[in-house]
C-alpha cells in the first residue's frame, strides 16, 4: 500500500550532509552559523551514529486523567486569574493565564483529563521552553515514559525530545513543491510502536510571523458519524502499522536510524482508556495493510477512512503558533498534519515532549 510517507520527506528532523556539520567526536550538528544566530542554541537537533536504542519492552500505563477532578476545578478553581475559549464547539480550546511548568500534580491530572475531553488544548506565553532540559523531561515524564525517537534529531544526550527545525539558509517551500502539490501528511504520532504516545506537548521556540499551523482532525466525531453497519463491521479488523518505510526514506535523505524498525497491528477503533470514547485509530501515513482483507479491499477501505476524516473541515480545528505557544492534543483521537506554506527566509524550531500510553485497544 502506497502510504502519504513516501512523498514527505519530512526534511526539518533529518541531519543535511550538504548543509550541516560533524563534530570532531563524530556528532552530527546544524551549522555553525545556524547555531550562533539561534535563539535557543541547546534545543537544535544532533544525532550521532554511535548510538543505538533498544527494542521497547511492554508497561502498564495508567493515563493520569483517571485521578483527576471530574469538574477540573485543580486546573481551573472558581475565581482563578485564566480564561478559556474554545475553538469549536466539539474539538480544541485555547487557554490563558496558566503557567503549565507551575502546575501541581493534581492540576497535570485535571490537564490530562481536559485534553481527553478536547482533543487540543493551546496554551498561549508559556515559559516552559526556558526551565531547561531536565526540567521538561520530568514534566512528561509524569504521563508517561518518553519516547524516543529512531531517526530525528534531538538535544544533546537528551534523545527523549524529538526536535523539529527548518533551517533559515535553505528554502523548504521550493524543495518540497518541486516534487508535490500539498504539504499535507495527515498522521497519529508513530502508531508502528506497541505502545504509541497518548498527548503530545509541542512548543514553538522560533518561527515565522505567520504560517506553519498544524491541523487538527477529531477521529473521535469521525467514528461517531458513521452508521451502525459500519461502525460494526470496522470494530473487528486491525490494521499493520510500521516503520520500515520511514526508516527507508529516512535513509535516503540523510537520517540515522538509532533503532531497528518496528511494526505492530492495533484496532481500527480504538477505545480511550478515561472517557471510554472510541475513536478511528488510521495514522495512514503507517499503515501498510488492513489485516485479513485482499489488498485492493484494504486500499479501498483506508482510502473511504482518510477521505471521510482528512475531506470533514466540520471536525477540525486549525492551531496557529506564536513563540512561547505549547499545544497539548491527544494523540489518540487525532490525526494531525503541519503547514508549509511559507517562502521567505525563516526558521522554524520546536521540540516535542512524547509520553508513551497504553496498547491500543
Amino acid at each position: 500500500m502506497t502510504t502519504t510517507f513516501e512523498s514527505a520527506q519530512n526534511l526539518d528532523i533529518h541531519f543535511r550532509k550538504d548543509q550541516d556539520q560533524v563534530l570532531a567526536d563524530g556528532t552530527l550538528t546544524v551549522a555553525s552559523g545556524e547555531i550562533e544566530h539561534s535563539k535557543y542554541p541547546e534545543w537544535l537537533p544532533t544525532w550521532d551514529p554511535k548510538q543505538k536504542f533498544p527494542q521497547y519492552t511492554p508497561f502498564e500505563h495508567v493515563d493520569r486523567g483517571h485521578f483527576a477532578d471530574k469538574d477540573l476545578k485543580n486546573l481551573f478553581p472558581e475565581g482563578g486569574d485564566h480564561t478559556r475559549q474554545d475553538l469549536t464547539p466539539k474539538l480544541g480550546s485555547e487557554v490563558r493565564g496558566i503557567q503549565l511548568s507551575q502546575l501541581t500534580d493534581k492540576q497535570k491530572d485535571d490537564l490530562a483529563l481536559y485534553v481527553a475531553q478536547r482533543g487540543v488544548v493551546v496554551f498561549r506565553d508559556q515559559d516552559l521552553k526556558d526551565k531547561g532540559l531536565e526540567f521538561n523531561k520530568k514534566f512528561g515524564e509524569y504521563f508517561g515514559p518518553l519516547h524516543q525517537h529512531p531517526s530525528s534529531g534531538a538535544p544533546l544526550n537528551h534523545p527523549e525530545f524529538h526536535i523539529t527545525y527548518r533551517r533559515e539558509s535553505s528554502n523548504e517551500y521550493a524543495t518540497n513543491f518541486a516534487s508535490r502539490t500539498t504539504s499535507v501528511n495527515w498522521h497519529s504520532d508513530v502508531t508502528y510502536e506497541e505502545q504509541p504516545p497518548c498527548i503530545t506537548f509541542f512548543t514553538m521556540l522560533e518561527g515565522p510571523s505567520t504560517g506553519g499551523d498544524t491541523v487538527f482532525c477529531d477521529t473521535e466525531e469521525a467514528y461517531s458519524r458513521l452508521s451502525p453497519a459500519f461502525q460494526s463491521m470496522l470494530e473487528g479488523l486491525t490494521a499493520n502499522h510500521s516503520s520500515f518505510e520511514q526508516a527507508r526514506q529516512g535513509k535516503a535523505s540523510g537520517g540515522i536510524e538509532r533503532r531497528e524498525p518496528s511494526q505492530h497491528d492495533h484496532p481500527i477503533v480504538r477505545t480511550h482508556p478515561v472517557t471510554g470514547k472510541k475513536s478511528l485509530f488510521i495514522s495512514t501515513a503507517f499503515i501498510t495493510k488492513i489485516n485479513g482483507l485482499k489488498v485492493e479491499e484494504s486500499q479501498a477501505l483506508v482510502s473511504f477512512l482518510s477521505a471521510h476524516a482528512i475531506n470533514s473541515v466540520d471536525m477540525q480545528v486549525r492551531a496557529t503558533w506564536q513563540p512561547g505557544t505549547v499545544v497539548v492534543w491527544d494523540n489518540r483521537r487525532l490525526l494531525h498534519t503541519a503547514v508549509l506554506d511559507w517562502d521567505a527566509s525563516s526558521v522554524r524550531h520546536a521540540y516535542r515532549i512524547t509520553p508513551r500510553g497504553e496498547r491500543p485497544f
